[in-house]
């Protein structure tokens, strides 16, 4: 199965919190990112957050994803979710079913996201096509 490692910085970064209580701060956030590396694109997202006083935080997301991956260009909706807390960070990407279009129509995949101590911040897909 092909894979496709790609780093992206956030263009764009707007964050509000929606109900602030016992610790925990819920949030929105919406975001527009550049993709570099064998994925090469853009995408526009939004993220639904929890954030703890202790410093522990989970996060859900879709990103819908436009660009050229694997040599074919189209558009398709990335799901992802991470926690990160004093045990370290866990993140799970897929490819929602059905939502490539163009030449990326039937893709398929999941994957995850890392943060360098850099602050870089890299998705890495293991991808196919539908037959």
């Amino acid at each position: 199965m092909p894979r496709a490692n790609a780093t992206f910085v956030n263009a764009t970064y707007d964050e509000e919190a929606y109900d602030d209580r016992d610790g925990v701060v819920l949030g929105r956030i919406r975001i527009t990112r550049t993709f570099a590396g064998e994925l090469e694109g853009e995408s526009s997202a939004e993220l639904l957050t929890a954030r703890m006083e202790t410093g522990s935080a989970t996060y859900v997301a879709l990103d819908r994803v436009a660009g050229r991956l694997g040599g074919r260009s189209g558009s398709f909706v990335l799901a992802h979710h991470g926690t990160v807390s004093g045990a370290g960070a866990e993140t799970a990407a897929s490819v929602v079913p059905d939502s490539a279009t163009a030449e990326l129509k039937g893709l398929r995949g999941r994957g995850s996201i890392s943060v360098a101590e850099d602050g870089t911040h890299t998705l890495t897909l293991e991808y196919e096509f539908d037959r």
